[in-house]
């Protein structure tokens, strides 16, 4: 199996420009970087859609994506203690009768 290889954002972002702002085609950058064109494809993708943070990284997200997830996390420790909650409730009031 071939190894994934890793590019830096600074590398993507300079290949990116030679395509956005160079206008330089796709296929000849790809093959003087020595990237897959759908690769480099990818990456004019991602700036286009979000010019400020392209790149976040492996495993990263971005902040709003990141809260979001956060909050969502939040959200199920939060039901999970109330449901916990509720049936020690339940078990408290039926050995007083």
């Amino acid at each position: 199996m071939a190894r994934k290889t890793e590019y830096d954002v600074e590398f993507k972002q300079q290949a990116v420009r030679l395509v956005l702002e160079l206008k330089k085609p796709i296929a000849q950058v790809a093959r003087e970087l020595g990237v897959p064109e759908n690769t480099l494809q990818g990456w004019i993708k991602a700036a286009r859609k979000d010019p400020a943070q392209p790149f976040v990284g492996s495993g990263r997200l971005r902040p709003e994506d990141q809260a979001m997830r956060d909050l969502q996390k939040r959200l199920r420790d939060l039901e999970e203690e109330n449901a916990i909650l509720k049936k020690a409730m339940r078990i408290f009031t039926n050995d007083r009768k």
